[in-house]
């Protein structure tokens, strides 16, 4: 499940800009642009975007994603632009419809969609959203096809420079300008023969022939690798019954998948909850920001003890089942993840399936997955004000609990893998803490060892995704000077007098409008509202 499509600019950007610059015109961008063009004061509105297909978004796009690759997103949770997912989808010809690869009686607001179909859906929006911003008076260029190359902050405003596709370059000047630029995947993820470092572009892993394959991580993203890289030597086909079945091509005996993290655990299904979210009761905004004030000192403790009160309420037997009241915070994912970790994975899988399709058919909530789900959040309110040792606790012990929660997938990719698996071609593989990977330009794919097991793959794929960056990491070579952005801190400690020493922890510090923190001559109009290196504290990474 996502829950962080919605931009929220501070007023102060909504009324106050004359130029402003949105870098990036996937989702965050396009969701900006819907917030000013709300403004009844004119901007003059610059749209940069990479690719030619301005309003699509990198995750979106077709050049990257093959069209078995479904969005980890349920189409109530988009929020609307000009109209919602769903009534874009009603409004489609039957022609469209069938390009799409969607039934008409089959669109609902609980239903998941390839991510080239929200790619469309963006699109067509961001075009409407342009067409609605110049109709009120507003000045909006779209410029496709212009990477940005640098951001230099200054005084009073902010220089950008780009290069046009063909190599001319240029430059503008802003008072404000908004980085919503995403994810940065590299041109060429084949590090090294065999070895792909992302599973995107999706016409990269295709290549891969039947032979065995490695693929890190069992989150969606690996899912999809999966997926991509089993349609290239087979179908998937329903049967009589409603199953769906996996049949190999001719000649691709030798295909074969291997699904691998720490745990070795598939995720689970998608589950039915209401929308909105119905209000916690003792794990509430207003009891976590009060407690960053008053138990600054014990404020995981703090959480972790409303954490289980809220739980214990909602679902009694649940908590009296994996015995939450005497869980500690090192201790809860144990008793968390305990009975997945002693059950075949895919029987598992298919058990959980049929419970979730059953409770979407009824319309029932499993009251324990929707308590975490909703503290996910709250919880995420805290995480930036742990002293360095909670932060430690919070990351080894504790994240894996709403992560695992969050990070549903679509049904129909929980019975792709067991299609997969009844076929004989998918296995999943627990690594533990204790393991190495090793690939090079010399061998095709990769070496994984695990204990004293050593295994070899043929091609290899990570799908753990894009990992946190520094300041000094951003490819703006302005902002990487010292005296531009800081990296952000946590705090270590009292030192004493109510002071508390800090240490750089990586990422960008920012303000609570998305500002980056600047030295006081710099303007603090550059706003980081979707950047590769910022993730929710409780997100994968």
């Amino acid at each position: 499940m996502l829950h962080t499509l919605n931009v929220h600019l501070p007023f102060s950007l909504k009324v106050s800009m004359t130029r402003v610059a949105i870098i990036g015109s996937g989702p965050t961008g396009i969701y900006t642009l819907r917030g000013l063009i709300a403004s009844t004061q004119p901007l003059s509105i610059t749209v940069f975007e990479e690719t030619p297909d301005a309003g699509k978004g990198t995750p979106y796009h077709p050049a990257v994603n093959d069209r078995t690759m479904l969005a980890n997103i349920a189409s109530i949770e988009v929020p609307p632009i000009d109209q919602s997912l769903v009534e874009w989808l009603r409004s489609r010809t039957s022609d469209e419809l069938q390009a799409l690869g969607v039934e008409r009686d089959a669109i609902g607001d609980r239903e998941f969609y390839p991510r080239v179909l929200l790619g469309d859906y963006f699109a067509d929006q961001f075009w409407t959203l342009v067409k609605r911003g110049i109709a009120g008076g507003h000045a909006i260029d779209v410029k496709a096809s212009h990477k940005i190359s640098d951001i230099n902050l200054g005084n009073a405003d902010i220089a950008l420079k780009f290069t046009r596709r063909g190599g001319e370059d240029g430059e503008a000047n802003f008072d404000h300008v908004v980085m919503a630029t995403g994810h940065d995947w590299p041109e060429d993820t084949e590090v090294s023969p065999g070895y792909f470092s992302s599973p995107w572009p999706a016409s990269a892993i295709k290549r891969i022939g039947p032979v065995e394959v490695g693929v890190l991580g069992t989150s969606l993203s690996g899912i999809d690798a999966v997926v991509s890289v089993a349609t290239a030597h087979g179908m998937f086909l329903r049967d009589q019954d409603g199953t769906l079945r996996y049949q190999p091509a001719t000649g691709t005996d030798g295909f074969h998948v291997t699904m691998m993290s720490r745990k070795g655990l598939l995720p689970e299904a998608d589950f039915y909850c209401p929308m909105p979210y119905e209000p916690l009761v003792v794990c509430t905004e207003d009891t976590v920001k009060r407690l960053i004030l008053e138990k600054p000192d014990r404020l995981l403790d703090e959480v972790f003890d409303l954490f289980k009160q809220e739980i214990v309420l909602a679902d009694p037997d649940y908590a009296a089942k994996i015995g939450l009241g005497l869980a500690t915070i090192e201790d809860v994912a144990d008793r968390y993840f305990r009975e997945r970790e002693q059950a075949d994975p895919f029987v598992w899988a298919a058990r959980n399936l049929s419970e979730a399709k059953a409770n979407k058919t009824t319309r029932t909530t499993v009251q324990w997955r929707y308590a975490i789900l909703r503290m996910h959040e709250v919880v995420a309110l805290a995480v930036p004000h742990f002293n360095e040792s909670d932060l430690k606790r919070f990351q080894k012990h504790f994240k894996a609990v709403f992560v695992d929660d969050y990070a549903t997938v679509p049904h129909q990719s929980v019975e792709r893998l067991l299609a997969l698996h009844n076929a004989g071609k998918l296995q999943v593989l627990a690594l533990s803490d204790d393991y190495d990977i090793q690939h090079s330009m010399d061998t095709s794919g990769a070496v994984v060892t695990r204990e004293s097991e050593t295994m070899r793959f043929a091609a290899f794929i990570d799908t753990t995704g894009q990992h946190a960056l520094s300041a000094s990491d951003l490819p703006f070579p302005s902002l990487r000077r010292p005296d531009a952005l800081k990296d952000a801190k946590t705090r270590t400690g009292d030192v004493g007098r109510g002071l508390f020493s800090t240490r750089r922890t990586g990422g960008i510090d920012i303000d609570d409008d998305f500002r980056p923190r600047v030295e006081p001559n710099l303007t603090n109009h550059l706003y980081c509202v979707s950047v590769p290196c910022t993730s929710c504290p409780l997100s994968k990474g």
